[in-house]
Parts: structure tokens; sequence; C-alpha cells
């Protein structure tokens, strides 16, 4: 059922991954070009980098439970390469200087905030904390941010980090990954998103608040649009009380009035975990979004 070169016990290590074995053996299992699929099935991975999978002091920001999720992920992903089509994973990418990050702000000593600390409006008010950069954007991003019933900003610790390893897929998933490749001659799609300064950009397609000044600050309706081509689109990913619970709450909102593209999504409910603190939030909202037409499976489900 699973390659040769796969190891269930080394998907919670760090190594580098072997790509001529993946290439080699999914090169092997080539049975028909994806080209030729009916019906068409999308594997969406949000953000199942290094720094969100593995746990302290390898990982940055791990989700406690994301070794596990990334297993069943990587051999729900191998026991059914013949039916996917594409596969499309996004990759949360920072710089320092980011409005979520440390330096963005300071307290009236000069002092950063600590990471995990929250931001509010009342905060930037009263003068308990002041941005550094961009002062007049800052405050009304804040503001914006509860406006709309969005997450309160969160100063996160740095984490995938442009030019890091923690940036990086997790390597199980990366050799998975060119394993399907190979055997379905289908090269996957990768989707950089979080380095715009002024905003969060927890789900795939849009960032938090707009930000039209910056290429990546508006809605990617190209690329949904292209979801909407597929037959089924299955979703996993880390974390599910963040970038995985927003990137649907778009899919959501964006396919609002095309209620039959909604009904496409399978949402790998055993492939995802949320931060700790924000386990019943997340729930409630994902047992609304399932009344919309969202479809909760596990990994060990057939496909449909």
């Amino acid at each position: 059922m699973f390659p040769a070169f796969y190891s269930p016990g080394k998907v919670g290590q760090l190594y580098e991954p072997d790509y001529e074995a993946a290439y080699a053996a999914g090169s092997a299992h080539f049975q028909d070009p994806a080209t030729s699929d009916r019906p068409r099935i999308l594997l969406w991975l949000v953000d199942l980098q290094i720094d969100f999978v593995f746990p302290a002091p390898i990982g940055r920001l791990p989700d406690p439970g994301a070794i596990e999720d990334l297993r069943r992920t990587v051999e729900w992903l191998y026991r059914n390469v013949q039916q996917i089509t594409h596969i499309s994973a996004s990759l949360d990418t920072h710089t320092p200087f980011q409005i979520f990050f440390a330096p963005w702000w300071r307290d009236v000593n000069g002092q950063p905030p600590k990471p995990f600390t929250v931001i509010s409006t009342s905060d930037v008010k009263s003068g308990r904390w002041l941005a550094r950069f961009e002062p007049d954007w800052s405050a009304s991003y804040v503001e914006a941010l509860e406006a709309v019933g969005k997450k309160q900003l969160m100063i996160w610790p740095f984490h995938c980090m442009e030019g890091t390893n923690g940036r990086a897929l997790a390597p199980a998933l990366s050799e998975a990954i060119v394993y399907h490749s190979a055997a379905r001659q289908a090269p996957p799609s990768y989707i950089t998103k979080g380095r715009i300064p002024h905003t969060e950009y927890y789900s795939v397609v849009e960032p938090e608040v707009k930000d039209l000044r910056h290429p990546e600050g508006d809605l990617n309706r190209a690329f949904l649009e292209q979801i909407a081509l597929y037959d089924l689109v299955y979703m996993a990913g880390q974390a599910r009380s963040h970038c995985v619970l927003e990137t649907t709450r778009s899919v959501i909102r964006y396919f609002a009035e095309r209620p039959d593209v909604i009904r496409k999504v399978r949402f790998l409910s055993d492939c995802t975990s949320p931060i700790t603190g924000f386990e019943q939030t997340t729930e409630a909202q994902l047992h609304e979004f399932e009344s919309q037409g969202i479809r909760f499976v596990q990994s060990a489900d057939p496909l449909g």
C-alpha cells in the first residue's frame, strides 16, 4: 500500500527528503496521467510546514497533534494517489518587520511586546502599545479586525521566516508530493502567502484586511476559480483554528451564491488540529460551515 521508502516512524523526524527515491518509486507506480481523471480531485494542503508541525525547539509555532495529523495526511495521499488529480500546498512566509511580530510595536518605555500578546483597539488608543511603523495604518488595522469580528491582533513568535528551514514543508510530505507528481505525471502548485507587512494572512487566498498597495493584498479570485473546476476538493493542514479555518471561511464567502462548489469540499477532520486555547470557538465555526455545505470526513473514509 505504501512505497518502500516510506516509514511512518520518520514522519516525526527532520531529515533531508530523498526526492530521487520518491520520484523513482512514483514513476514505477505510474498508470494513467492525471489529465485523464474523472472525477477530478484536488488535495489542498494548508501550511504543513516545519515550524507548524514539529515540536519545539525544531518548530517555532507547533500545533499539538500536528505530527499525527501529518502522518494521516501522508498515508491518505499514498492510499489514494491514483485518484488525486492535483496537489496544491500553501507556504506561510514572513520577514521580521510585520504587523503581527514584536518589532512593529513598543510600549511607552520602548520595549516590544512578548509573543502571544493581544493588542486591542483600546490598547492602541490609550497608548499602551505604540506602532513603530505606519501608526495610522496600524491603528486602523486593529480597529478593522475588531469591527468585522475577526480575531484580535496577536503578536506571534517569529515563524516561517524567509530563508529558514522552518518555512519548508515537512520532509515526509515533500516526498509524498514528489511521489504523486511522478505517479500521476502532474506537477504540484505552491502558493506563497503572508509576505505583506501590514496585515495577517491566515487564509490561503486573502489577507485579514485588504491592502491594495501590495500585489498579494486582495482576494486570490483566480485560485478560487480553479477550485471550482474540480469535482472534489480535499482540505488538510495547520492550524485548524487559524489558517485552515480562515481558508475555509474564504471559500464559504466567495462561493455563497454557488453552493454547488461548497458541496464539493471535503474537510479531512483528523488531519488538522487547533492551537491550544482556540478549540471551542473553532469547532463552533466549523459546525456552522458544515451547515452551509462543507462535508467533514475522516482520512480512513472512502473518497466521494
